[in-house]
């Protein structure tokens, strides 16, 4: 896995960790589509956000996620690989959190100025595994997919890569 021009990375599990009550989210992701009148019992929160995109909430359910990401990303904990920046190729973060909460945490821990592009769930329409937040972010960078590498800790991370033709190591490889 050398020689690539562009290096992406995940955020949350990957450079930082945020500091996300997640169960307090999907309460208020849950609170918005119940308003709306909508049963959400036993979904998950990323079923909800689904949910919520299909019947026109996305916005609002997407909003209520990020605040809850925003205040976690005040307490991220910087994760060994962040150690890996400053690389001397573009870099650039494509995460499924709040673009928002990606900034906090990344200038939270000095990485900011070390990143050239960054995607988070609400920059696009779509989110990972679609490509095409991925494909965006090396748009952003003048960056091939089959000169990139795409590093994340999950198989939605996995599977966007795969789906936009681009490498892929997993977080836990790359820093043994």
């Amino acid at each position: 896995m050398s020689g690539q021009d562009a290096i992406v990375y995940d955020l949350d599990g990957t450079l930082v960790r945020l500091d996300v009550d997640w169960e307090a989210a999907a309460h208020d992701a849950a609170a918005v589509l119940r308003a709306r009148g909508l049963d959400v019992s036993d979904l998950s929160l990323w079923d909800m956000l689904q949910r919520a995109t299909a019947e026109g909430y996305r916005r609002q359910v997407n909003e209520a996620i990020a605040e809850h990401e925003r205040e976690g990303a005040r307490r991220a904990e910087r994760l060994p690989l962040a150690e890996d920046l400053p690389r001397s190729v573009p870099v650039g973060v494509c995460s499924l959190n709040a673009e928002a909460a990606c900034r906090i945490a990344l200038e939270l821990h000095g990485l900011d100025g070390q990143v050239d592009a960054i995607v988070g769930r609400d920059t696009l329409e779509v989110h990972k595994p679609d490509p095409a937040p991925l494909l965006w972010t090396l748009a952003a960078m003048d960056a091939a997919p089959e000169s990139a590498l795409f590093v994340g800790d999950s198989e939605r991370d996995a599977s966007a890569a795969r789906r936009a033709g681009v490498d892929f190591q997993w977080a836990s490889d790359r820093r043994a």
